[in-house]
């Protein structure tokens, strides 16, 4: 098969790029990165965009019409936004599944926009706080 030995000056070129091929691959095929890969081939054009400039993206409901912001990540991550572009509802619905972000943010992408209406009867709502104001701790003393 292969011969790689230590301190051998006519192989250790090849066991180096074997070595970066390896993590290499490795690296490309985390659950993670292929996750984000396949969410990103699920956007539109505008919402791919987006996605890389802000870490979000907006779809529209298909029963309401309402816009909805998706953050990264898998866990009260959906905002509901007003005309103003507000976040005026949080929605917290996943997966029943252990998923990384990527695939919980394609599967949220596609109930809203193929079937908002069960989504959001399964989903729990929160306030969302905006992200322009700090949460503010007050101390005791």
């Amino acid at each position: 098969m292969f011969s790689f030995r230590r301190g051998d000056g006519d192989n250790s070129g090849s066991l180096r790029a074997v070595r970066a091929l390896y993590r290499s691959f490795t690296g490309q095929n985390r659950p993670e990165v292929r996750a984000r890969r396949l969410l990103r081939e699920w956007l539109s054009p505008a919402q791919r965009e987006q996605f890389d400039a802000e870490g979000y993206f907006d779809v529209i409901g298909c029963d309401t019409c309402r816009r909805y912001r998706i953050h990264w990540g898998s866990v009260s991550n959906v905002v509901e936004l007003d005309e103003k572009m507000i976040p005026k509802i949080g929605w917290c619905f996943v997966p029943e599944q252990c998923l990384v972000a990527g695939d919980v943010m394609l599967a949220q992408k596609i109930a809203l926009e193929t079937n908002e209406g069960a989504a959001l009867a399964l989903a729990n709502r929160f306030s969302p706080r905006p992200l322009s104001q700090p949460r503010v701790v007050r101390r005791a003393y």
